[in-house]
């Protein structure tokens, strides 16, 4: 027997409660997880969820043995959940402007393991940004690299911070500061004590790689030396766990790459040879032209980083 269908008609303050439970529960990947970030029982969460089921006439996820998995609709459903939330927002920032307040909250997204970058002053733009903004609430958020991208483009984040790969014409981006990258293995991989001068791109593909998943500066520099991609990682984290692993050959950032090395982990084989330079840019979007709090806190970012020369190269031979 088909199920029966229920219309929407107006969006109710109980529908907007109810979506931004959704949205927590499949950010956190289920409902036991969500509680600690909602604040109320699982129970409570799986009846939200039940009744905007029946409110929406749809069956938005799984729930079992088996764990949590979002149906189909509830997949739609959880993509217009962020394009509804990030409007309330977007609407809310725009009334701010309008009476020239700085409130409400801006999301940032940053890729991982900038924090031990030497070059990026992340902390001291957000305390300027604090400083300036004390009544806006700032969520900061670490993801991929594409996810930031979408995620901007969709109104999730309203600033992201990732290496320059690739531009698009729906987002601005400012350069920040530049990161150098190395080539790594662990201290059981074949080439740990092989001789640097003997190492050429020519040697390394018999090797396995463990590259950065998705579009990325890794994953163009691997293509391009034809190296052989056997394991992917889709943040710092997971490509150093794989080198670790003593398997694989990986490229991480040399200020995360260095806190593996000085415990006999890992070393950098050939380091003035098999290296590429990163350019960290920030983003967002180009229209609706962004709220002052955004442009502030861009702003803010630039004023933490001072122009630099690069070397635009992508690797140096």
């Amino acid at each position: 027997m088909k199920k029966s269908r229920a219309l929407l008609g107006q969006i109710s303050d109980t529908d907007i409660r109810l979506l931004r439970v959704f949205k927590s529960v499949v950010n956190c990947g289920g409902m036991a997880a969500a509680e600690l970030e909602l604040n109320i029982g699982t129970s409570t969460v799986s009846r939200h969820i039940k009744d905007l089921e029946t409110r929406l006439g749809l069956t938005l996820c799984t729930r079992g043995r088996a764990g949590f998995a979002l149906t189909p609709e509830g997949s739609r459903v959880y993509e217009e959940t962020l394009r509804l939330i990030s409007s309330m927002d977007l609407f809310r920032s725009g009334i701010d402007d309008i009476h020239g307040r700085l409130g409400g909250k801006v999301n940032l997204a940053i890729f991982d393991k900038t924090a031990t970058n030497p070059e990026a002053h992340i902390g001291k733009a957000l305390a300027l940004f604090h400083e300036r903004a004390p009544a806006v609430s700032l969520n900061v958020y670490v993801s991929t690299i594409n996810a930031i991208e979408r995620g901007v483009i969709d109104g999730e984040f309203q600033v992201g911070i990732i290496p320059a790969h690739r531009t698009s014409s729906i987002l601005d981006y400012s350069t920040l500061f530049r990161e150098t990258m190395l080539l790594y293995c662990g201290n059981s991989h074949p080439l740990y004590d092989a001789a640097d001068s003997r190492l050429t791109w020519e040697s390394l593909r018999s090797h396995a790689f463990a590259v950065l998943g998705e579009h990325s500066p890794n994953m163009e520099l691997s293509h391009k030396h034809q190296l052989q991609s056997k394991a992917t990682g889709f943040d710092q984290e997971a490509i150093a766990t794989l080198i670790l692993s003593g398997n694989f050959l990986g490229f991480l950032p040399d200020h995360y790459g260095d806190l593996f090395e000085r415990r006999g982990q890992i070393r950098a084989i050939a380091p003035a040879r098999f290296r590429y330079e990163c350019r960290f840019v920030s983003l967002q979007r180009r229209s609706p032209q962004p709220a002052r709090v955004v442009q502030l806190l861009s702003a803010c970012l630039a004023e933490a980083h001072p122009p630099q020369t690069f070397n635009l190269a992508a690797v140096k031979a």
